[in-house]
Formats: structure tokens, C-alpha cells, sequence
């Protein structure tokens, strides 16, 4: 990723980190990626993206990198993260954008073309289906799926330093964990979704023998360092929000997203399983959908993983807007 440009923007009361690739009068196309990640998410899809001619933007989301960590938890709920990309916009020169998302950034993709659908030409979300705002709020779904013996892992980071505690003896021995868990890698995936009472997230996790391809020990390195430096809980922050953003969202209850819209999720990926019935009202609420691409044997870290499939199905999804 040496060819990218690195630089930091003024956007929305914060400062950004963007890394860069492509020509500068290329179509402007925002890459946001989600927990525990970075805009190194993206290293296989900023080449080739810069490649086919589009101004590739990959950034850090607030809290994470080199962007801003505000202190204050409500910090994070959704409207001020969709206030970010629509900022990010203007601040980058552009009058309009195309958004791809993975993780929470597809739920922050999908908003900000839900919220603003003048300045996005598309949207694209990874691993995360778009479900318009419901009826049950969250946490309360997530306590039933869990049931009394266990805790869903939305609900286990609400509590500030509750999961800090757990991660940061050794931050990149944690996220590794995570990372691999979540992957299509293992042949039996530990549900680390779901935490008996009690115990800990990490007491769950399993490591491989070798690092997979798509996770060199050169590319967990450049993670840990992140993390290390700036700790998770801006990341974790994020989750401590779904509440206010259940009732930030209230006017937008079972509201379509009504630009052009592609979806791809990993075959072995939880949100995409989970997401199976959200993916069946698609023709309801993305009207305009390109398509919606399950990848075989991809687990949940989707452009990383296979990313050959993912770079072939958005450059597709591209084409077909400009």
C-alpha cells in the first residue's frame, strides 16, 4: 500500500485519516470499515479500485487510527457517524460519492444513502444486510436470541471497560482470535457470538497452526500496532449506541433505501446467516439492488478473504453507475 496517499480532512467537527489511491478526477468512491479494523481493510481493494480509473478513498473511522476518539460514548451513535461521510464529501472536493461499507461500516453506508440519497450515485454493504429501523429495539432482540445462560456479544460490550478489560493484556493475541473465529478458515467456527455468563469472549477463541493468507503475520502486526496505540474503545463504542440509534431512527421505521445497491455476504459469515431474512426483503427495502452475492466458504472478513470476488463484484457494481 505504498502508492497511497495519506492526509487528514476536517469533516463534521472531527479530523479524518484518509489513505488515498487512484486519479484525483477519478469518481469518488469512500471505503468505511468496521470492528476491530482500519482503512488497511482495504489494501486489496484500493489498487484495483484506483486501477479501473476510480479516486479510491479508504478512511478510519472516528475512534479508530488517526482519526478523532471523542471521550463521550454518544459520540459514536449513528447520525454523528453518517455526519461524518456526508462531511467528508464536500471536504474532499466532491458533489457526490459512491459508498462501500464492511462490518458497521455497511449499517453506516446504508444510513447515510437512506438519510442523504443526493449525494451518493450507489451503496454497497458487506457482511451487514440493510434492515430498515423495526419495532423491537435491539438489545431487547438480542437478549432473546442469547436466552438467560448466555450473552449476545452486542449486549457483553455495552459496559465501558468491561471488554477493555479483557483485550488489552495483549491486544494482539485478542483481536487475532477474533479475526480467525470470525473467518471461513475454521472447520468448526466457535460461536464467539454468544458468551455464557460468567466467562469471557476470548475464552472461547482458537488460533491456527499458520496464519492464513489473507492474514499475514505482517498484517496482524499493522493491526495490533493500531490497537495498541490507540486501545478499542472507540471502536467498542460504537455498540454502547444501538439504543440511541433505535430512537434517533424512529422517523425512518421500514423506510427503503431508494439509490442503486449491491450486498455481498460470506457464505460462513454470522451477519449475513443472521441476516437471512433481511436479505429476503431486499426487493422491499433496496428496490434499486444490483444484486446480492453470497461468497462460498467466506467467513465474515469478506474483502480480506476473498477478495478477488469481492474487487469482481464491486467493480461490476461501479461500472454500471458510471
Amino acid at each position: 500500500m505504498s502508492d497511497s496517499r495519506h492526509f487528514t480532512v476536517s469533516a463534521n467537527g472531527i479530523r479524518i485519516h484518509c489513505a488515498e489511491s487512484g486519479p484525483q478526477d477519478g469518481p469518488l468512491v469512500i471505503l468505511v470499515h468496521g470492528f476491530p479494523e482500519s482503512w488497511y481493510s482495504w489494501r486489496y481493494q484500493l489498487p484495483a479500485l484506483a486501477a479501473a480509473g476510480y479516486r479510491a478513498v479508504a478512511i478510519d473511522v472516528r475512534g479508530y487510527g488517526r482519526t478523532s476518539a471523542p471521550v463521550e460514548v454518544d459520540a459514536y451513535r449513528m447520525l454523528a457517524l453518517v455526519g461524518d461521510v456526508v462531511s467528508l464529501v464536500g471536504a474532499l472536493g466532491a458533489e457526490r460519492a459512491t459508498l462501500i461499507g464492511h462490518d458497521w461500516g455497511a449499517p453506516i453506508v446504508w444510513n447515510s444513502a437512506l438519510l442523504r440519497p443526493d449525494l451518493f450515485r450507489g451503496v454497497a454493504g458487506l457482511s451487514v444486510p440493510y434492515s430498515p429501523r423495526g419495532d423491537v429495539a435491539p438489545l431487547d432482540a438480542f437478549r432473546m436470541v442469547a436466552g438467560a445462560e448466555h450473552e449476545f456479544y452486542v449486549e457483553y460490550f455495552q459496559q465501558p471497560g468491561r471488554a477493555e478489560a479483557e483485550i488489552e493484556p495483549d491486544v494482539r493475541q485478542w483481536i487475532y482470535g477474533f479475526y480467525y473465529c470470525a473467518s471461513g478458515e475454521p472447520k468448526h467456527q466457535p460461536n464467539v457470538a454468544l458468551i455464557p455468563r460468567g466467562t469471557q469472549m476470548k475464552d472461547m477463541f482458537i488460533y491456527p497452526d499458520t496464519h492464513p493468507e489473507w492474514m499475514t503475520e505482517q498484517d496482524l502486526d499493522f493491526y495490533a500496532s493500531e490497537f495498541e496505540r490507540t486501545g478499542l474503545t472507540g471502536g467498542l463504542n460504537r455498540y454502547r449506541n444501538v439504543g440511541r440509534d433505535f430512537n434517533d431512527l424512529a422517523a425512518y421505521r421500514d423506510q427503503p433505501i431508494n439509490i442503486p445497491a449491491l450486498f455481498i455476504g460470506g457464505e460462513r459469515d454470522g451477519p449475513t446467516i443472521w441476516g437471512a431474512a433481511s436479505i429476503e426483503r431486499f426487493p422491499e427495502t433496496l428496490p434499486k439492488l444490483s444484486r446480492s452475492v453470497i461468497v462460498p466458504g467466506s467467513g465474515h472478513w469478506i474483502q480480506q478473504e476473498r477478495w478477488q470476488e469481492t474487487n469482481d463484484a464491486l467493480l461490476e457494481f461501479l461500472a454500471e453507475l458510471h
